[in-house]
């Protein structure tokens, strides 16, 4: 695959304040990436960066192997060949669907502007109705419309800043995974901003995690999960518990629940006090296992339940159950560890046995 887009250790400003530092990261043609964070943590400023709304302070960005952004030089963000579609949607409410999704197309002769409007709305599943105007629409159909808008001009790339935030759970997961079709259909590359990480699991291909204006971690979002760098990515990604430890021949940990093995050596002294990460999926109920806790609260999903569960010191830890399986508030159930990945972290007093 060809690299797209290459961010060379940037940094960006809003006056003398530092939004971002130190991020450099790269996209492949076709590639769906996501930049997932809290709210400040520099995500919409690094999208506003990459569409070229915003100058950078230090580094470069490329795209297709040209610069577009320096500290001492910016391509304009309408000679990016970059999509964008926002949170607010950002349709002209006079126009019709269709004169919308057209509005970009001006320079094109009106027989091909047409075709491209049809194939657009087409592509949205809703060519029967560009001649509607944005009030007569769901919020799901705007947002629909406006990702039309920005792909008819056939961009390099597509920009995505927190458009289904106001879109209720279900209409949210489906149309994410409708645009991850949509623009894999078409082979173009897309950069999404969020701040929930079941929409980022569920679009990308890569997940950029940033906190306080650094990237944290790039990478799939298998490896965010089971293989987080450090406590910040472990703690946002995903559920789960530390419990504390101590480590063991650098490829193991003996913790109250037994020596958890896993897939990775640690370069620490045999003894290092530790807190090992633990997933729901990584404790298994099993009537026979060594291991006893106390349900304290649960959580029914339909095929499956999560189970807060207090280990005999008082140590809290979560599991995930067949849906079949059920207990009670003060119930006793038997598990076993069955962590194929060792993620363990130096424990301070302060962190361990936290939850998130």
């Amino acid at each position: 695959m060809s690299t797209l887009l290459q961010v060379d250790n940037i940094e960006c400003r809003y006056d003398q304040l530092v939004i971002t530092q130190e991020i450099s990261f790269s996209l492949n043609q076709g590639d769906i990436c996501c930049l997932l964070g809290p709210s400040g943590c520099g995500k919409t400023t690094l999208l506003r960066t990459i569409a070229g709304f915003d100058p950078i302070y230090t580094g470069a960005i490329s795209l297709n192997g040209e610069t577009i952004s320096a500290p001492d030089f910016m391509v304009q963000p309408e000679d990016r060949r970059i999509g964008m579609v926002f949170q607010d949607y950002a349709l002209f409410p006079h126009l019709t669907l269709a004169e919308n999704v057209a509005f970009g197309l001006r320079k094109m002769p009106d027989a091909k502007r047409k075709t491209r409007v049809a194939e657009m709305l087409d592509l949205v599943n809703m060519s029967d109705l560009g001649h509607r105007y944005p009030h007569e629409l769901s919020g799901g159909q705007q947002q629909r419309v406006a990702l039309a808008r920005a792909l008819a001009p056939r961009p390099q790339m597509i920009l995505l800043d927190e458009p289904f935030s106001n879109l209720d759970f279900e209409l949210r997961k489906h149309l994410g995974l409708e645009v991850r079709r949509i623009l894999k259909a078409l082979n173009i590359s897309g950069i999404l901003v969020t701040h929930d990480q079941t929409e980022a699991f569920a679009m990308a291909d890569y997940v950029g995690v940033l906190n306080q204006g650094r990237l944290q971690q790039w990478d799939t979002p298998y490896n965010l999960y089971h293989e987080p760098q450090n406590r910040f990515v472990a703690n946002f990604v995903g559920q789960g518990y530390f419990i504390p430890g101590t480590l063991q021949n650098h490829t193991n940990a003996a913790t109250e629940i037994g020596v958890i093995e896993g897939n990775r050596a640690y370069p620490w002294e045999d003894g290092t006090p530790i807190d090992a990460l633990l997933r729901p999926d990584d404790i298994i109920h099993n009537p026979q296992g060594p291991i006893k806790a106390t349900v304290e609260q649960f959580t029914f999903s339909g095929s499956a339940t999560l189970y807060r569960l207090k280990l005999p010191s008082g140590q809290v830890v979560e599991s995930m159950f067949n849906s079949h399986e059920e207990f009670n508030i003060g119930d006793t159930v038997h598990l076993e560890v069955k962590a194929d990945h060792l993620i363990l972290f130096p424990r301070t007093k302060a962190e361990s046995g936290s939850n998130f």
